[in-house]
């Protein structure tokens, strides 16, 4: 698509395709089409009808952030997933922060099993696997008595490493557009299709800049926020908390994470790499950082550990309060908030870079849907919408554990204790507990990016529902895994989690059972209709994910009955749909979609196969 001027000095735009023509265009090249035209209601010579319809639809300022870069404010773990993201799918972006440079705290240590997916799809997974220290278990002790242990699967179990080693991660996986360092964000002003952004440079010098839309990932102390002018509702706890990290003399088991809860208060000890541990404790209201000695530190470990237990060699010793804090809403038109920014809470639990890393991930698919021209902007509304829902259940978790660390009276920590050792002979921790902590489970609520029909498909030992991640069932297919650094593919039909498998960068229609001839011309239209935003595949009994090539033959079985699950970048089903002309996958993506194709550059798809898998 190319630009002049119109007669009146408005910008006025042409067609692109290498004939001049629009799509349907029979009349003679080079028709320009002048936006304040189209938006009056004037026509154009010889353009098609379905062309001026769909232009109006795609107004001025979806132009513009095409043309302008997405800004993202805070260069941690959040952030960097962010840019990420971005411009893995060529969405330009650029990453701002105040800071001189990267941080080497270690802050953050759990990454759970969602997360590392995201980190592995951005070709994280050999660095994380060298750096990480894997978790076998949470156990749970009173007065160093174990209570219960909480024991990981390989499905749900989670990786300690630092967050200074996440973000090194992430940062080496950035396709152009590096971090700029030492620049403030001042001010945001939000106009018609665009946000104006004050940033200061290295230099000094404030400049004004413009930007298609704006992600604050700029932590607890947000300006995005402050900015937007969001309350940050929630209370603080009166403790002071205290983390170290220590070499440890004594017995203590590497790979397990030790929860000591005594009447002297709570002792976490994290396991790191080099037989180091995290050391995290409650200390006395008002407490400062510079207050903290290695002798204090070895008096809360000695009153509250097992005993015998000798801390040396501190690396890292620091003070802080717990909050539990979020805001109302994650968007106010084109600016977003993700991570600290939204939400704070506990660092019971582990999940707050994962929570951040996360939303991350969920906007920013979206987003370059949407910025691409693929998408409608209503598909953004979601973003807060499914977040949000997130973040309040993390608060609610963080809360509830950090008031059962806390307890005092007597009776109190009989029902706790009681009540654990009662989770883990019933085996509530492994069938419930686990998958929530590791992020599996996730239940986003109905809005225009999913909607859940409340009837649990079965796709082998699993449920599939909308709002829910598709099943992580093994899959053969003869495509190099996506989520992996390895790309030479040299083991054809490779067995893979069907999520690694799954496109990153568009929608996936994904059929099993018998395809009917009405479901297969469905399936045909699907793909007419969105070839640029939809894949199609069928996953077989047998684990083969091919692209359909025709209808199957009729069966009365019940396991080969059709199903059809549409499933969104992020690998979350948007819809469930067994009708024979796939009723809900069409309105569902009729909802979001700005055209069947794009409304200005690409000319309807032809008629012929559904769309091959993408590799």
């Amino acid at each position: 698509m190319s630009s002049r001027r119109c007669q009146s000095g408005h910008d006025s735009y042409e067609p692109s395709s290498g004939d001049g023509r629009w799509p349907g265009q029979q009349g003679a090249p080079e028709v320009s089409v002048c936006l304040c035209m189209l938006e009056t209601g004037g026509s154009a010579p010889d353009v098609p009808p379905a062309v001026i319809v769909r232009y109006r639809a795609f107004t001025w300022s979806s132009v513009m952030q095409e043309q302008l870069p997405v800004l993202v404010v805070g260069a941690g773990p959040v952030g960097l997933t962010a840019m990420a993201e971005l411009r893995r799918r060529d969405v330009e972006a650029r990453l701002i922060d105040q800071a001189q440079g990267p941080s080497h705290l270690t802050k953050a240590l759990l990454v759970w099993p969602r997360t590392l997916e995201v980190l592995h799809q951005l070709g994280g997974a050999r660095f994380l696997e060298e750096h990480g220290q894997p978790v076998t278990s949470f156990r749970y002790y009173d007065d160093a008595e174990q209570v219960c242990q909480i024991t990981f699967g390989p499905a749900t179990r989670p990786t300690v490493i630092t967050q200074p080693r996440v973000e090194e991660a992430i940062r080496a996986s950035i396709r152009g557009g590096a971090v700029e360092w030492s620049t403030t964000l001042l001010g945001l002003r939000q106009g018609e299709g665009v946000v104006h952004a004050t940033l200061r440079g290295p230099d000094g010098q404030d400049r004004v800049e413009s930007f298609s839309y704006v992600i604050g990932c700029d932590g607890a102390g947000s300006v995005v926020r402050d900015q937007l002018g969001l309350e940050f509702n929630g209370m603080t706890y009166p403790s002071v908390f205290i983390l170290a990290d220590a070499a440890i003399e004594g017995h203590l088991e590497q790979g397990v994470v030790h929860y000591f809860c005594s009447g002297q208060g709570v002792l976490v000890m994290v396991p790191l790499k080099n037989d180091r541990f995290r050391v995290f404790t409650a200390g006395p209201p008002g407490m400062k950082s510079e207050d903290l000695t290695l002798d204090m530190l070895q008096a809360y470990v000695d009153d509250r550990g097992p005993g015998q237990l000798v801390l040396r060699d501190v690396s890292w010793q620091t003070t802080f309060n717990i909050h539990a804090r979020h805001t109302d809403t994650f968007q106010v038109d084109r600016v977003f908030l993700a991570g600290d920014a939204a939400h704070i809470h506990s660092p019971a639990g582990g999940q707050g870079l994962n929570t951040g890393v996360t939303d991350a991930h969920n906007l920013a698919w979206k987003l370059a849907l949407v910025h691409r021209g693929a998408a409608s902007p209503t598909l953004l509304s979601s973003y807060s919408v499914e977040r949000s829902a997130v973040s309040a259940a993390v608060v609610k978790q963080a809360s509830t554990q950090t008031a059962a660390w806390l307890l005092k009276k007597p009776w109190q920590i009989v029902v706790r204790n009681n009540a654990a050792r009662l989770s883990q002979r019933l085996g509530l921790f492994e069938r419930h507990y686990t998958p929530w902590l590791a992020g599996l489970v996730n239940h986003y609520p109905d809005s225009v990016a999913s909607t859940d029909s409340g009837r649990p498909w079965r796709l082998r030992h699993d449920g599939v529902r909308g709002g829910r991640l598709v099943p992580n069932v093994l899959v053969r297919t003869g495509a190099p895994c996506v989520a992996t650094d390895d790309a030479t593919g040299a083991a054809a039909k490779k067995a893979r989690p069907l999520r690694e498998a799954l496109p990153p960068d568009r929608y996936t229609v994904l059929v099993w059972g018998a395809i009917g001839a009405m479901q297969w011309n469905a399936l045909h239209s699907l793909a007419r209709n969105h070839s640029g935003l939809v894949t199609i595949w069928s996953l077989a009994r047998d684990g083969e994910l091919t692209t359909p090539t025709g209808p199957s033959p009729l069966t009365s079985r019940a396991d080969q009955r059709f199903r059809c699950a549409l499933v969104r970048p992020d690998h979350y089903v948007a819809v469930c749909d067994a009708s024979r002309d796939l009723t809900e996958i069409h309105s569902h993506l009729a909802a979001i979609a700005t055209s069947p194709s794009h409304p200005l550059t690409a000319a309807a798809a032809p008629m012929g196969e559904p769309v091959a898998p993408s590799t």
